[in-house]
């Protein structure tokens, strides 16, 4: 598994990663913790480091964050653990009075994280969704109060445009604040929305990128097909709008892509995601130890030029 530093920073990780909100989920094989356990184990010894999990995930809130700390039980070290603050816990941390980016906030939601994963630091503390009713000014003096008290290690954000990335990163020079390493976006082969100001965004600021949904909801893994129901149990039974919608002209030439060169759909975009600059780990979620095993295998392969030529004639970049 190649490693690789975030952005400009110092943290190293993996170039697959461990999307970890199907651990608690209802009717997963990662919803008890054996099955939870199976999957963190599976995932480490295929070489992924990153887990990224988030305080609103599993079932009820918190659950996933307790199953990953329980599942990495004597291999905190091997492990890094990225998780997230500021959408609505209902409660699980506490009153928020609707300010989840707070200074206040900040500090009840890493310290109920903490005690959810079992661990003394969390590796990067990442804010998930933008606070309206406060300042980003307020909540990045939070993070860097949390870094330069030990309780986290590094501070990202998620979800946002390339001028509010280019804001946190002016708002950290002039305050003097230490800056995010990392926004964790919405990047796929089907969703090249983030290549429009996302990405020249953190070329310029020197954050790492983490695509979440990289198989677009599962589109991408080849398992699905136009005018045919989903198979049984399978993440898209019961979405008819999100089949329905779906790209079938540019999936097709896909897979057409993909069976050419004897690979998988997924190892192709999962592939594709790694070599795409400043991508620093692709967020790949899973529920049982095989696809953990298959997703990191799909770091292996490295798309040539002529590969990455007739992918961008499928799937067209988005406008920089």
């Amino acid at each position: 598994m190649e490693l690789r530093h975030l952005g400009e920073s110092g943290l190293v990780v993996s170039v697959v990663g461990l999307g970890c909100n199907n651990l608690g989920r209802p009717g997963t094989a990662a919803e008890s913790l054996a099955g939870s356990r199976a999957l963190v184990g599976a995932a480490l010894d295929a070489g992924i480091t990153l887990f990224d999990v988030a305080d609103v995930y599993g079932a009820p809130r918190g659950r996933s964050e307790e199953l990953l700390g329980q599942a990495l039980s004597g291999r905190r070290d091997n492990a890094v653990i990225a998780t997230k603050f500021g959408v609505d816990m209902q409660g699980a941390n506490g009153p928020d009075f609707g300010a989840r980016g707070s200074r206040r906030y900040v500090r009840r939601a890493v310290e109920a994280s903490l005690r959810r994963l079992g661990t003394d630091w969390i590796d990067l503390y990442q804010l998930h969704r933008t606070d309206p009713q406060t300042p980003l000014e307020e909540t990045l003096g939070a993070l860097d109060d949390l870094v330069h008290e030990g309780l986290i290690r590094y501070a990202g954000v998620c979800n946002l445009a390339g001028w509010q990335i280019a804001d946190a990163a002016w708002i950290c020079r002039t305050r003097t604040l230490l800056p995010p390493v990392a926004v964790e976006n919405h990047y796929s082969l089907l969703e090249r929305e983030a290549e429009r100001d996302v990405i020249p965004a953190c070329e310029r600021f020197g954050l790492g990128l983490l695509p979440y949904f990289p198989l677009a909801n599962g589109l991408l893994t080849g398992k699905y097909h136009r005018d045919a129901d989903p198979p049984p149990n399978s993440r898209l039974v019961g979405r008819t709008r999100l089949l329905t919608d779906a790209p079938w002209d540019r999936i097709e030439k896909l897979r057409a892509f993909a069976e050419e060169r004897s690979l998988p759909m997924a190892t192709v975009a999962i592939g594709w995601l790694t070599a795409q600059h400043p991508v620093g780990s692709v967020i790949a979620g899973a529920t049982t130890p095989e696809q953990a095993s298959a997703n990191a295998a799909a770091a292996q392969w490295r798309p040539s030029p002529d590969d990455l030529r007739v992918l961008d004639e499928i799937c067209p970049p988005g406008r920089r």
